[in-house]
């Protein structure tokens, strides 16, 4: 989609540069320091210190509230951007800290406000950002090398600091407009606006329908899996064995087998599936679970300390597998489906709702709903890239082919897909956009929010800005003038 008015740039492109810079920069920043000091004495934690703490100089830029942005930040954050080759960007020293700063005053504020996040994903985005660098680079000694550092477990306590700031900031914003909404005025006087400036285009835009048959994993397979869990359990209560051993060993969990199975600081608010929950909350300190199922495998839990309303566990992942047989006859069963609705014997909604083992999308006989508009358009051409080769092609009506769509931990997983609606390329129209039209003014709206709060905590917030950096156009009023 094209956009033609300054107010949807602003809405689509406002925070990119901020995200981008969140994902890679940063990784030597100290938080709370007297910039003063110039001795060199080095403080690796990025945790609030003490007054007149003293570090390693090698330029402060600026502080923000408790943090600190240095040189080296900067000058990581646009070698990562260019690493991740991202382009159209302004990545000047000036507009990399204009953006370092933003992201600063919200994690500051958000600590401030005791806004809470979920640890446990900052955990697990964590080590998938490390698999993309190593998967990039070509190995971990590359990675390393790339952000000087001489151990991963540094990196990995770095990156998990920044990520956690990172998530914090985004709370921050989150807490500032979850209570604004748009009246139909509203839309209606945004949409006039637009009228005045120049409606956009909108892109081909499909309503999509599936089919997902996910192949039956036998229960020799279930018992062998429940098996090993009893034997790991066994030999850990009775024999005195080491549950992390075990875990690095043969936990199929690939986001906490190199932490022994650990996951810190969960609550019963954690965005863990409730059969997870219940067990590990039913354990007391030091006790291991029975081997119980999830939508993900089978587990042992071992919870490690209980402190209040929250616990530190350990758990371990066996994922029954699926033999030969059963992933032929999942896709001989989604073949007959396809040739059955092809011949009319069936609807593709009915053969949806009998058959598909997507629960999300079974029950409204198959149709896809958008995560980022939550209705049921796609803009063709922001379809994942994995999707968009099975439906561009495809008129109304007609039925993809049947395909292997794995799940992250790969899982078989066969698909079909049909299109129940196309709407070709188009000027914006208020009647057939109106929740397209309806989600911009309320990004609108929530922007101007973000943009009043942001000026008021400049306004009261300690900021330090040290030299030239002093002299840069900044899109914020970081300067107080």
């Amino acid at each position: 989609m094209q956009l033609k008015t300054n107010n949807l740039n602003f809405i689509t492109k406002a925070f990119t540069l901020l995200v981008f810079c969140g994902v890679s920069a940063g990784l030597n920043a100290q938080e709370i320091i007297d910039t003063s000091v110039k001795e060199e004495t080095a403080q690796a934690d990025d945790k609030p210190l003490t007054t007149g703490t003293t570090f390693k100089v090698d330029g402060v830029a600026a502080v923000v509230g408790e943090y600190v942005i240095l040189e080296s930040d900067i000058q990581q954050a646009i070698e990562s951007l260019k690493q991740q080759e991202v382009e159209g960007q302004d990545l000047s020293n000036c507009k990399v800290i204009d953006k370092l700063m933003e992201d600063k005053l919200y994690a500051h504020h958000a600590v401030v406000d005791s806004v809470t996040i979920n640890e446990d994903q900052v955990r697990s985005y964590t080590q998938q950002q490390i698999d993309y660098f190593t998967n990039q680079l070509g190995s971990e000694e590359k990675v390393l090398k790339f952000y000087r550092k001489e151990k991963m477990s540094d990196l990995k306590k770095e990156l998990f600091d920044l990520n956690r700031n990172q998530e914090l900031a985004k709370a921050m914003q989150q807490t500032i407009v979850e209570e604004i909404e748009v009246t139909p005025e509203e839309i209606r006087s945004y949409y006039k606006q637009l009228e005045e400036d120049g409606l956009p285009q909108f892109g081909v835009e499909l309503e999509i329908s599936k089919i997902q048959i996910i192949p039956e994993v036998p229960q020799e397979e279930k018992d062998k899996v429940i098996e090993q869990l009893n034997g790991y359990r066994t030999d850990i209560v009775d024999n005195g064995s080491s549950f992390a051993t075990k875990a690095v060993l043969w936990s199929e969990d690939e986001s906490t087998r190199g932490d022994g199975g650990l996951i810190k600081d969960v609550d019963r608010k954690s965005q863990f599936v409730k059969e997870f929950r219940d067990v590990a909350f039913s354990l007391q300190e030091g006790e291991v679970s029975k081997p119980f199922e999830t939508e993900f495998g089978y587990h042992i839990i071992k919870v490690e300390k209980i402190r209040g309303q929250k616990i530190d566990l350990r758990h371990i992942l066996r994922i029954p597998k699926v033999t030969p047989e059963a992933e032929n006859a999942a896709k001989d069963k989604i073949q007959k489906l396809k040739t059955r609705i092809e011949a009319g014997e069936i609807t593709f909604a009915e053969a949806a709702k009998e058959f598909s083992d997507e629960k999300e999308t079974a029950s409204d006989g198959g149709i896809m709903i958008n995560p980022v508009t939550q209705d049921r358009m796609f803009e063709l051409k922001n379809l994942p890239p994995e999707l968009y080769p099975k439906v561009q092609n495809l008129k109304e009506g007609d039925i993809s082919i049947a395909f292997n769509n794995p799940t992250r931990t790969g899982k078989t997983r066969y698909e079909i897909y049909t299109v129940s609606d196309r709407i070709e390329e188009h000027e914006a129209d208020f009647a057939i956009d109106y929740v397209k039209i309806k989600n911009f003014a309320l990004q609108a709206k929530r922007i101007k929010a973000i943009e009043k709060w942001q000026d008021e905590k400049i306004a009261e917030t300690y900021i330090k800005l040290n030299g030239d950096y002093r002299n840069c156009e900044y899109s914020s009023n970081w300067l107080k003038n």
